[in-house]
């Protein structure tokens, strides 16, 4: 009697966990878009992962004018679907069509994981190189993407190595070149950015800086005050507002942007950055912030940016409020 060889444990049961990750991953940014397109922030518990926001709204984080998050959310359906559908299929039943249908979906997903894994490497050499912040639910997605292509290539005994990385490699050099070409129109809108002015005659600012920001300091502030942001600011300091933020927060750069640098010294800034300059990490957790930049204004709290006419609705100031910027989002 001939003994028939076990299966690998991996050939057994890579495609149910390419399926569970693949699902996770939907979830996970389906909860990124969501919370993109209805402006909200995104849950981030402690001082280091609350840079998501700020990574998850920077200009990197849109694509052809949709939130990048979106598309993760179908690739990663489409994975799902390719590792799990051919096992909804019996073998009893027809294993002619199931074993047809595991051969297509075994190269679609060979050609998702690649794609997958270097868009998501790009993305992380955009997030600590050009961002500079911390979003772990960036790396969460990245991480997947690196199992996927593990997962393809170990979970099932590939017949011709030859045509996988012919395969492959014609399907890395497709990404890169897309993804250069994606990316660089971005930074492209970021860098030749020209002020314009809005219908009130304020000019508006850029929403992102296009460099990572070096401490103690982040990015250097290319506005300057005029008369209303420094009265704005000194009636802000007089009733005890506060402002919680941390130096590499694109948001909180935005609010130095619209004050101006000589009207932003008067504000009481509280650093949350252990690296930043003054920083009082310890004030921050005990204040038990969500997200950067945070307003504490006459105990009520502000989250995100705000501009200027929210700052003097909320404090009640009644000086002059003829401010020169605006936010371009």
């Amino acid at each position: 009697m001939v003994r028939r060889r076990s299966q690998p444990w991996i050939h057994q049961w890579s495609r149910p966990i390419i399926g569970a990750i693949a699902i996770l991953g939907f979830c996970l940014t389906t909860y990124l878009t969501l919370t993109r397109l209805l402006g909200q922030s995104v849950a981030c518990g402690t001082e280091a992962a609350a840079s998501c926001s700020d990574v998850l709204s920077s200009p990197y984080a849109t694509v052809f004018g949709l939130p990048l998050s979106l598309f993760g959310a179908i690739a990663y359906l489409g994975m799902s679907g390719f590792a799990l559908a051919p096992l909804a299929i019996s073998i009893e039943d027809n294993k002619k069509l199931r074993t047809k249908l595991e051969e297509w979906t075994w190269l679609f997903l060979l050609v998702g994981a690649v794609t997958m894994s270097i868009f998501s490497g790009y993305l992380m050499y955009i997030l600590f190189a050009k961002i500079g912040g911390l979003c772990l639910y960036c790396i969460a997605s990245a991480t997947f993407s690196a199992a996927f292509l593990i997962l393809v290539l170990t979970g099932r005994v590939w017949e011709d190595w030859g045509e996988v990385f012919l395969i492959a490699f014609v399907v890395a050099i497709i990404t890169v070149i897309s993804t250069l070409g994606i990316f660089n129109s971005i930074e492209r809108g970021i860098q030749g950015n020209i002020p314009i002015y809005n219908e009130a005659g304020k000019e508006v600012i850029s929403t992102a800086p296009p460099r990572s920001p070096q401490p103690p300091d982040g990015w250097e502030v290319t506005t300057t005050s005029g008369e209303s942001e420094i009265a704005l600011a000194e009636h802000l300091a007089n009733i005890g507002a506060k402002k919680f933020g941390a130096y590499w927060c694109p948001h909180c750069y935005e609010q130095k942007q619209l004050f101006g640098p000589e009207a932003f010294e008067k504000i009481d800034y509280i650093e949350c950055a252990a690296d930043g300059k003054n920083a009082q990490p310890q004030v921050c957790a005990a204040a038990g912030l969500e997200g950067f930049p945070t307003w504490d204004v006459d105990g009520q709290r502000y989250s995100g940016t705000q501009t200027l006419e929210q700052l003097a609705e909320a404090s009640g100031y009644e000086g002059p409020q003829d401010f020169k910027y605006a936010l371009s989002r």
